[in-house]
């Protein structure tokens, strides 16, 4: 299927007339980018998104570039999204290799959210930029170094898992 085939079973399916394609994942990410690691929609018109700072890093670029696609995109009314950015942690280094770390990981749940964070002083703005996006929820961190090493966090934890 191409990407024209796709949206349409958006469209007729789940009712979605609006589609937004994101580029390249974060460095170091086994599923080639999945979205839970670069951009999440938090309301009907909102999404947090990750950003590098750090010109020289190899994520910039490619989030840069999603950036950019997020700020030409519409929701499914066809208006502008809000954008809330989060800079990636510093990198998270195992035995040479740089992880798949992303504050974007992070879970809705029943009145918390339960937010990765990685020994790396961009904790701390991960933290108090949830707490500001989901100002009616406790914002947990959890310490997700180890998690990241099997490549996921609080939002790949979270799914189905076969019987």
């Amino acid at each position: 299927m191409t990407r024209v085939h796709y949206e349409k079973v958006f469209a007729d399916y789940l009712g979605a007339p609006h589609t937004i394609w994101l580029g390249r994942g974060i460095f170091g990410d086994d599923t080639h980018g999945h979205v839970d690691d670069l951009t999440r929609f938090v309301s009907k018109n909102t999404v947090i998104t990750m950003v590098e700072p750090n010109t020289k890093d190899v994520n910039h670029a490619p989030l840069r570039a999603n950036l950019r696609r997020l700020q030409s995109a519409r929701d499914q009314d066809g208006k502008q999204l809000t954008i809330v950015e989060l800079p990636m942690p510093q990198p998270v280094l195992f035995e040479g290799r740089r992880l798949p770390a992303s504050y974007a990981n992070f879970y809705i749940a029943n009145g918390v959210i339960l937010a990765p964070v990685f020994d790396r002083p961009n904790d701390r703005i991960a933290l108090n930029t949830l707490a500001q996006v989901f100002p009616s929820r406790d914002v947990v961190p959890i310490y997700s170094g180890d998690f990241v090493w099997g490549f996921g966090a609080m939002h790949c934890m979270t799914q189905q898992q076969p019987t």
